[in-house]
This record gives structure tokens, C-alpha cells and sequence, in this order.
């Protein structure tokens, strides 16, 4: 395998999770993690990724910013986020991740849709107070860097207390077998806390993270109500998932 060719893997993978770790790299590609370390700092010097601490960033997952502009699958992700509207029923009160695919959902929510959302997340808490009719609860905690979402025991305490209708949980990785899994632990601690303080859990996520897992587990696929993609629900990739019982849309 070429460099060029090692360099496109790493930038797609980036691009698909949002972020990636030089450990899971190195075996992916069956390099070195110093080679890996040296190809994410030549691709952030070309300003084509981010580089942070221990892996890199997609360059269109940028946090602070709520513009579409340069997001990866961002026509997928309005088809997911188009479906996803139909979940928000008028006066609910509605949990809501962080992640680019969820971004997508707040941004089109009608401005005369009455509704309540909390969320750990303060680029969605921004973006949900673009829209006119809700009401926008952020939970608080430490402040993660890279993805600027609230993690720890105030953040789990917060959602300890509370019932919510429906909860939007954006998914980096998801196997039929694994279920669904993340590469941080503390996150997975706050989409645990989320999933059991909901009476409804709805997965957003686009068809290329289906199969993928990490080391980290937050719950099988049981646990999940909704998965919404972008593909058809009669899709051949979203069978297995019916089959466990999960409603697919």
C-alpha cells in the first residue's frame, strides 16, 4: 500500500467517526503507530485533518462551528434527519446527543414546533436555540475538548432525574453483534445514562457505520427502538437489524 493510498484510509475513516485513534489506525492499515502519527501530521499541515491528542479529527467536524459546509455525507444525513422529524411530537420533552447527523436534525426543525430539549452538548444547545418554539436545556459537567459535550458524574446525575420522551442518540459505531460502541469511556457512560433515562431510544446514523465497532460497548442493539438511515428500510443491510426486533426506518 502506497502512502497516498494509507493517507485516503485515514481521511475517509476520520470523515465516516468523526474521530480516530492512532492504535486503531496502525492495526487497520497493519503500520506502525509512528507512521501513522507521521501521516496525520503531514495531512493537518495540509490543513486535511485535524490533528488531536492520540489520533485525529475530521476537518468538516469541527464543534464550534454550526455551518453544513464541508460535513462528510451531509446529503445522507438530511435524508436521516428528514425521517427523524417525524419523532418529535408536539409539547414533548426530547434528550439530544452532539454528532453532525443530529446538527442535521436540529437544523431543520420548525420554528413553530413547540417541543423541550435537553442535551449534554453545547454546539446542539446552540443550534436548538436557533429555533424559535423550543425550549433549550443544557446539562452541565467537564467539558470535553475535542467534542465540547458534558461529560461525569453532574452530567449523570442530571439525567438520573429525568424521564424524557424520546432520546436522539447519534452513533458512531454500530454492529449487529457488538451493538452499539465508542471509542471514549466516559461517553459511553453518558449514552448509557441517556438510553436508561428514555422511554424511547432512536439511533441516527449513516448506512457507511453499520458494521463498525470499538472497544468501548454501550448496549447491544436491543436496547435500540429506532434506527434510521438514510437507506430504504427494505434495504438487504438493514434485515439483521429487524430481525432483532429494532424498527427500522
Amino acid at each position: 500500500m502506497t502512502k497516498t493510498e494509507r493517507q485516503n484510509i485515514i481521511l475517509h475513516e476520520a470523515s465516516i467517526h468523526n474521530r480516530v485513534l492512532l492504535n486503531d489506525l496502525a492495526v487497520l492499515l497493519g503500520v506502525s503507530v509512528d507512521t501513522i502519527r507521521r501521516d496525520i501530521i503531514e495531512l493537518d499541515k495540509r490543513k486535511e485533518i485535524v490533528r488531536i491528542h492520540g489520533g485525529a479529527q475530521a476537518k468538516g467536524f469541527q464543534p464550534y462551528s454550526l455551518q453544513p459546509e464541508g460535513i462528510y455525507s451531509n446529503e445522507q444525513k438530511m435524508i436521516i434527519a428528514q425521517k427523524a422529524l417525524e419523532y418529535i411530537a408536539p409539547n414533548s420533552v426530547s434528550l439530544i446527543s452532539g454528532g453532525t447527523t443530529n446538527l442535521a436534525l436540529a437544523r431543520i426543525i420548525p420554528h413553530s414546533l413547540k417541543a423541550t430539549f435537553f442535551t449534554p452538548s453545547l454546539p446542539m444547545a446552540m443550534q436548538l436555540l436557533e429555533r424559535k418554539g423550543l425550549e433549550v436545556i443544557l446539562i452541565g459537567g467537564k467539558l470535553s475538548r475535542d467534542a465540547q459535550i458534558a461529560l461525569g458524574g453532574n452530567a449523570l446525575n442530571t439525567l438520573a432525574g429525568i424521564r424524557f420522551d424520546t432520546c436522539f442518540l447519534g452513533t458512531s459505531y454500530l454492529d449487529v453483534k457488538y451493538g452499539l460502541t465508542e471509542l471514549d469511556w466516559e461517553v459511553v457512560q453518558l449514552k448509557k445514562a441517556m438510553i436508561s433515562a428514555s422511554a424511547q431510544v432512536i439511533s441516527l446514523a449513516i448506512a457507511e457505520k453499520l458494521g463498525s465497532s470499538q472497544r468501548y460497548k454501550i448496549c447491544d442493539i436491543e436496547s435500540i427502538d429506532v434506527l434510521i438511515t438514510e437507506l430504504p428500510p427494505t434495504h438487504k443491510e438493514l434485515v439483521t437489524y429487524r430481525t432483532l426486533g429494532v424498527q427500522v426506518v
